[in-house]
């Protein structure tokens, strides 16, 4: 092939992208609680050893290309669209007027907000520092959170408690730092039960995210689990308020299966919202768009969502790679990550409505047969043939992933 002209490069990306078909129309799209998050769209391309590689972008531009593609919800940091300044001030008015402007023009809203507690300097310590004038800040800072959701007609706030940790041993005392972090959160909680009184709306659902790795050393709340029983401690006002935003990658980082914290938030009726991407585990935080890594496993994740009713947002907090310009960030990066999400859901409905899983998941429910239940030996000889049926299931899943149920196969 002959160099391809810069001026040129657009128009084969954009054919090939055609080329690759598969796609679903926005309208179809916008069926699906898919949230697209400003930060992740905005995202220039930096990281610490990283000079950004593509140019700003603005929440008008993010929200209209969201509209275009059709995913039909926004999210937002507090400070991915205010500056820090500005922040319980006029300008936040201002600027919250002209984002409610930008999603009523598009047709989107906004599902979901967030503080940023872990980028600013004046979280080095975290935001349940040392420091009473740290935390006071922080308790300003998520209220003021609330505030903005319930302006913008948000239905979750979350709440990723990065930099909640240390650096050195011995450098703070967990549980006070533990007791301090929970005292944000009820002033969070205090807040929204006022402002939605006020407003006459629902009061916002509350949800923890959980990281195993960065940016402290060791995190306090590393893993769903650990949020979970800091839920359950005693230290929250409203802990019916509180439930869980687990991020797939942030559950496969440290080795976990993320089907496996997904079900156990499931059991205990915390799994709210969901945050979705990819990646690879004991890595760090890649933020690969879903399914470009482990299309299996987010198969069985999925399977596992809707044989038990998850009606929640699906949020694509993901970083489009460095490699992807301006443009493909919204004509390759968003829309390839919502088709091949669709797929992945529609192959699960697939999966739970296949004759042969189904067979095969009930014999084994139905075991081998009458036998004395205190005799192991005659336990595990009633069902020792049965247990094949999971290599089975997990052979099937596989045909249904690559399509060969519906007859595709490959010539040797």
């Amino acid at each position: 092939m002959n160099p391809v002209p810069p001026r040129q490069q657009q128009a084969l990306v954009a054919r090939l992208m055609q080329a690759c078909g598969g796609a679903h129309s926005p309208q179809a799209r916008r069926k699906y609680f898919i949230s697209g998050p400003q930060w992740a769209a905005a995202y220039q391309g930096q990281a610490l050893f990283h000079a950004p590689t593509r140019e700003p972008v603005g929440f008008e531009e993010v929200i209209r290309r969201y509209a275009e593609i059709g995913i039909g919800y926004w999210t937002t940091h507090d400070t991915d669209v205010i500056p820090t300044s500005a922040l319980g001030t006029d300008q936040q008015g201002e600027i919250v007027a002209r984002i409610r402007q930008a999603l009523d023009e598009n047709g989107l809203r906004c599902s979901m907000v967030t503080t940023e507690t872990f980028y600013h300097a004046v979280w080095a310590a975290s935001p349940a520092a040392e420091s009473a004038s740290v935390r006071d800040y922080a308790a300003f800072r998520v209220r003021n959170t609330v505030e903005i959701g319930h302006e913008l007609g948000a239905q979750y706030a979350v709440y990723w408690p990065g930099s909640l940790g240390y650096y050195v041993q011995g450098a703070i005392d967990e549980t006070e730092t533990l007791q301090w972090y929970a005292a944000a959160l009820n002033a969070a909680c205090e807040r929204d039960i006022e402002v939605a009184a006020k407003k006459g709306r629902p009061t916002l659902k509350h949800c923890l995210e959980a990281k195993p790795f960065e940016p402290q050393a060791e995190i306090l709340l590393p893993t769903s689990d650990a949020m979970l029983a800091f839920i359950s401690s005693g230290l929250l006002t409203h802990p019916e308020m509180v439930g869980l935003n687990p991020e797939y990658l942030h559950e496969l980082m440290w080795g976990s299966a993320p089907r496996a914290a997904l079900a156990r938030a499931l059991v205990c009726g915390k799994l709210w919202h969901f945050d979705i991407n990819d990646g690879y585990r004991l890595k760090h935080d890649v933020d690969i768009a879903v399914g470009l890594v482990n299309p299996l496993d987010w198969l069985n994740v999925l399977v596992l969502l809707r044989s038990h009713g998850y009606n929640g947002p699906f949020n694509l907090d993901y970083k489009p790679p460095r490699t992807t310009s301006n443009y493909g960030v919204f004509a390759v990066s968003f829309p390839s990550a919502v088709d091949r999400f669709i797929t992945l859901w529609e192959m699960a409905g697939e999966v739970l409505a296949d004759p042969i899983i189904h067979e095969a998941t009930e014999a084994l429910k139905a075991g081998g047969g009458p036998v004395d239940t205190r005799d192991a030996e005659a336990v595990a000889a009633s069902n020792r043939e049965l247990l094949t049926l999971h290599e089975l299931i997990a052979h099937r899943l596989v045909q249904i992933l690559l399509g060969l149920h519906r007859g595709r196969s490959y010539s040797v």
